[in-house]
């Protein structure tokens, strides 16, 4: 990617000059975090308009992460399904196996620009961890990760990642002991120090500037997409389909075809084992506005407004909110957001790997079982191209363990 390229990629119109996307987004924090938030906003525009800066990222994307990752047409699929041509977006193939590395990179390229000398973040999954602490291990920064302890038992392949790269695992105990607590934590220990560490939020979340921040260097991925499925097939996809959690590998692949009226686009979200409470992380399904973690969004809240518990058998996706921008696209009709339950991923889990020997992440095995619907109810010259956010290594023992190999 050229730099004047990359350059092009962070000029986009929202959010405000608050962090508002329409009515979600803004930094609702105490006012001794409104300096630090800030000077990390100041720090992102000069970073975002540095030559240097861009050059660095440009680099390290290339030859570190290994982009551009392919597109590749899923043709036994396809043709099991009988309907739509299913196409996949790569991003298992980046280092560390997900496209959390693309916001991995940048964060902690904004913080060698700052001066800090530590990245501190949550990680649910353990996508976000692995790519952080490799980040953080590339440019020689400190690094802590807080993880609720069920997703330390369930990821632990990752745990072991982040370890070995130099990275501090931190078990949270408390409250459900998922990605929400280790939110929680992660916040409370940065607030103890933001002279010399910087949070690296690890979705398109938190207070401004973080949702446009990780959108930014997510969207690497939409602008590949579109130019490599133009060469491919002469035009645009049909549809773009892309799990939901906080939302940031959906954001990513979104964001360049936000304009496209004629590409349909869908948002996955976890319906887990039902929809009563507790048992899903189906935001912008089943919430309603509040405030979590420092910004407005779509929430499963109770009647005081705090956070219900949520639950989904991907740790990546088991968060009570969801990114400011899904909400805003949400009330403004141009994406559609859908729920696909356990079973269906599992499903879709072991189809991929079994029809195309490619084993999806738990998370991306939602975005894959929506498609698969899809797919079978449209016609053989439509398409579908899937964001395949994560590759599932580090899911295997979880679902060999909890669901068996299928007869």
């Amino acid at each position: 990617m050229s730099m004047e390229n990359q350059k092009q990629t962070i000029e986009y119109q929202m959010p405000d000059e608050q962090g508002f996307f329409g009515p979600y987004g803004g930094s609702y924090v105490p006012p001794m975090l409104e300096p630090v938030l800030k000077e990390i906003t100041e720090a992102y525009a000069a970073c975002r308009r540095d030559p240097s800066f861009l050059s660095d990222l440009a680099y390290y994307y290339t030859h570190y992460v290994g982009r551009p990752s392919p597109i590749y047409h899923a043709k036994e699929l396809s043709l099991q399904l009988g309907g739509g041509q299913i196409y996949l977006k790569r991003e298992d193939l980046n280092h560390t196996g997900a496209h959390k590395i693309n916001h991995c990179i940048g964060e902690a390229l904004v913080a060698k620009y700052m001066g800090k000398q530590k990245l501190i973040a949550e990680t649910g999954a353990g996508q976000h961890g692995v790519a952080l602490a490799t980040a953080a291990a590339l440019l020689g920064l400190e690094c802590d990760i807080y993880m609720g302890e069920v997703d330390v038992r369930k990821e632990h392949p990752n745990v072991i990642r982040m370890e070995i790269l130099g990275a501090r695992v931190i078990p949270v105990d408390r409250g459900t002991k998922t990605l929400k607590d280790a939110v929680d934590a992660a916040f409370e220990a940065y607030l103890g120090d933001t002279q010399t560490q910087m949070y690296a939020i690890g979705s398109v979340v938190g207070p401004h500037p973080f949702p446009m921040m990780v959108r930014d260097f997510q969207s690497v991925v939409g602008r590949e997409a579109k130019e490599q499925f133009r060469e491919r097939t002469g035009g645009l996809p049909d549809y773009l389909v892309a799990c939901i959690g906080g939302g940031s590998n959906a954001i990513g692949l979104f964001q360049e075809f936000l304009e496209d009226r004629e590409v349909d686009i869908y948002g996955v979200e976890p319906a887990g084992k039902s929809f009563s409470v507790g048992e899903h992380a189906a935001t912008l399904t089943l919430g309603k506005p509040g405030v979590i973690h420092g910004f407005a969004c779509y929430l499963l809240q109770d009647d005081q407004g705090d956070p219900q518990p949520v639950y989904s058998l991907a740790s990546g996706l088991d968060y009570p909110g969801v990114g400011p921008q899904h909400s805003y696209l949400k009330d403004t009709k141009r994406v559609n957001y859908v729920t696909i339950n356990d079973q269906e991923a599992i499903d879709a889990f072991y189809v991929l790997s079994r029809r195309e020997g490619i084993i999806p992440a738990l998370e991306s095995a939602h975005a894959v079982a929506y498609a698969m619907k899809l797919a079978s109810q449209l016609p053989k010259d439509r398409s579908i191209l899937i964001n395949l956010s994560g590759r599932g290594d580090k899911d295997i023992d979880y679902v060999v363990e909890t669901y068996g190999l299928p007869k």
